[in-house]
């Protein structure tokens, strides 16, 4: 029960930081222009730093096997979503199909599920998550990013994953792990104080989606609810139920599985956008599934505690 406490005052929290951000937009102090250099800043500087910084610590047996864990329960997590969302919408031919998938695939991990991890398990939480983030984004970018610009170019999305922040930021943050490089203390204290940025920043732009978004032409999109339904619900009750047969109830199982139940990432509006989808239908995936989050993050840690 403490867990499932723990994470709704957080959520609280977070809910609470992206208000600012949404009463920012709404009364001009924040510019919706500046969303995407807010955007940039994060995922280029913000969460690669709070990644690396998350690898200085001492080598230990029980926290590399922990590290192999969460990237073997991260595989099985998120290529469960990306089964059952196949399985779902199978027959579904519609213009709008990719985006819907790719809405119901991929979940907030970095936004949403970092500050929430760090807040509820610390650095040694943000290492798992690490783990996680790595997966999520090789999947992202080969079978995602394939998906909704409709073509396959190995040369591309392997150049888009050769690119990403956040895999460099692991893999020199893991050599440095492995390796026990010194890193001096004026070098760690600039990169904790950027990475501690992560949790407002993100919560901000978030806030700031929701601002932008016409909030009326939202509520007849039937696609909507039923995204919301498969992301916070169906995916992460599954992967749920095969941790619990699996008799899997370890802290890095209650990471992956979390990360897992966050809503919709908010790149699915950057690629609708891009690739010409309905902006709308994506950015009301993003807001809906982030103000169900309140509820289904802190149903979802009860349950791992209460179940496991």
């Amino acid at each position: 029960m403490e867990l499932a406490e723990i994470t709704a005052q957080q959520v609280a929290v977070l809910f609470l930081l992206i208000f600012t951000g949404f009463i920012g937009v709404k009364t001009g102090v924040l510019k919706m222009e500046g969303k995407k250099h807010f955007s940039d800043l994060l995922i280029y500087l913000v969460v690669p730093a709070m990644i690396f910084n998350s690898y200085l610590t001492e080598t230990d047996p029980a926290l590399l096997r922990n590290l192999a864990e969460a990237f073997g329960l991260s595989a099985v997590l998120l290529l469960t979503g990306v089964v059952i969302t196949f399985i779902v919408f199978a027959r579904l031919r519609t213009q709008e199909g990719p985006i819907i998938r790719f809405a119901c695939m991929f979940s907030n991990a970095a936004y949403m599920g970092f500050p929430l991890i760090q807040a509820l398990f610390g650095s040694e939480g943000l290492l798992y998550a690490s783990a996680y983030v790595t997966v999520f984004n090789i999947l992202l970018w080969t079978i995602g990013y394939g998906m909704v610009s409709r073509k396959v170019h190995l040369q591309e999305m392997a150049h888009s994953i050769a690119t990403t922040p956040v895999i460099w930021a692991m893999l020199a943050g893991m050599a440095v792990f492995f390796l026990q490089i010194p890193i001096p203390q004026v070098i760690r204290q600039p990169l904790s104080y950027i990475g501690n940025m992560n949790t407002p920043l993100s919560m901000l732009i978030t806030g700031m989606l929701i601002a932008g978004c016409d909030l009326k032409k939202l509520t007849g999109r039937v696609q909507i609810p039923l995204i919301a339904v498969i992301r916070m619900l169906l995916i992460p009750g599954i992967c749920f139920l095969i941790f619990y047969l699996l008799r899997l109830n370890s802290t890095v199982a209650s990471i992956v599985l979390l990360l897992e139940a966050c809503p919709c990432a908010a790149i699915t509006s950057v690629f609708a956008v891009q690739f010409g989808f309905d902006e709308d239908l994506a950015a009301g995936s993003v807001v809906l599934t982030t103000f169900l989050s309140i509820v289904m993050l802190p149903l979802w840690a009860y349950l791992l505690t209460t179940v496991f």
